[in-house]
């Protein structure tokens, strides 16, 4: 029924038991409950074949579910949000909304340092056991998703419109890898497309699902700062990465950082802070495979022992810089300096900027 949201499902429940009930009560019985005249009388007149089209959808693939209040399968930390969706729509295996998730999530408009890092932060959190969750989204999200695959662990991707809908488009072939290897997950039925008062509810879901909400990179009005503000209302952890101070993305986790946000380096400092939830669920804390844990990070190229190379990433640093002043700062040459450049950014050591300017990724 078109107006019912969780709060409204919320209250029928309470006053009738079930949908059934509620279905069989009457206009006046259910204008008393509060949910008003207009929706009430929607309901008393209510046509079943409102459902077919989910039904439809559940019957065409086996990877299709869906999931209600009532049902087992529901994930249980979702269970104890304040007015849960009364169903979820899953493509994919439904379990892995049950083992422990970390939501990565961050701005669609990144710098190539933050996809750098939501890809490896990912990558080793899911190789360490959790599952990774975030929106589909452009940037950070898509990162995220894309390094908990390649780690060959599990991720979900909680979406905004109805499961029969990709959004954006450009994930078709990401959203297909995230069912084969996770969940596509939605409170929205069949049909529905990508509405702006949907994504508040989408982040609202990703923080509920999660142990906690890691923030890679977001600006000051970023959706991912509402992720981890509904994440912190519902006692959930929220870690926070911090940039430079000349980068706009950075502001948005420095601001969660003054807020009281966790702040991280590596992914070994995320473990440790999940590790008490981990016992409080009587669920093992994962072991970390091939995290370094005294750095947090894998081990870095072998170039990073020649000196000369030592000596252009010391005069680096982590802010942009031009090549130019970079053969000022080590007395190297032009084509030294650009040769050097160049194989440290297919390892994966620096970056460069979109004004042409290199920075550092790691610190190893």
């Amino acid at each position: 029924m078109p107006g019912i949201g969780p709060a409204n499902f919320a209250a029928l429940s309470e006053r009738f038991g079930d949908p059934g009930a509620a279905l069989a009560a009457g206009e006046r019985a259910l204008v008393e409950t509060g949910i008003g005249a207009p929706l009430a009388r929607a309901i008393a007149q209510a046509d079943p074949r409102l459902a077919d089209p989910d039904l439809a959808w559940l019957e065409a693939a086996d990877d299709h579910h869906i999931l209600t209040w009532a049902d087992p399968g529901y994930p249980p930390q979702l269970r104890e949000a304040a007015a849960p969706p009364p169903v979820l729509f899953v493509v994919g295996d439904p379990e892995w909304l049950l083992v422990p998730q970390l939501a990565i999530v961050g701005s669609r408009s990144p710098t190539p340092a933050g996809l750098t890092s939501a890809t490896e932060f990912a990558r080793e959190l899911a190789a360490a056991g959790l599952t990774i969750t975030s929106g589909l989204a452009l940037g950070i999200d898509a990162a995220a998703h894309r390094g908990a695959l390649e780690a060959g662990g599990a991720t979900v991707a909680v979406t905004a419109t109805g499961p029969d809908r990709v959004y954006p488009a450009r994930h078709r072939e990401l959203a297909h890898a995230i069912a084969a290897q996770g969940a596509l997950v939605t409170e929205f039925p069949v049909g529905t497309g990508p509405r702006r008062g949907h994504f508040p509810r989408r982040n609202r879901l990703i923080g509920a699902l999660s142990l906690g909400t890691l923030v890679v990179e977001a600006g000051r009005r970023s959706g991912a700062l509402i992720t981890a503000r509904l994440a912190a209302e519902q006692g959930r952890e929220v870690f926070a990465i911090p940039g430079s101070i000349h980068n706009p993305m950075a502001r948005g986790c420095h601001r969660l950082i003054r807020q009281g946000a966790k702040l991280v380096e590596t992914a070994a400092d995320v473990l440790e802070e999940l590790a008490p939830l981990f016992d409080a669920q009587n669920v093992a804390v994962p072991a970390a495979q091939g995290i370094n844990r005294s750095s947090g990070s894998v081990p870095g190229p072998t170039k990073g022992e020649d000196p000369e190379y030592r000596i252009l990433l010391e005069a680096m640093g982590f802010d942009p810089v031009g090549i130019d002043e970079l053969v000022e700062r080590t007395g190297l040459t032009v084509e030294s300096v650009s040769s050097m450049l160049l194989i440290l950014e297919l390892e994966g050591r620096v970056a460069m900027a979109g004004d042409g300017r290199y920075y550092r990724l790691t610190d190893h």
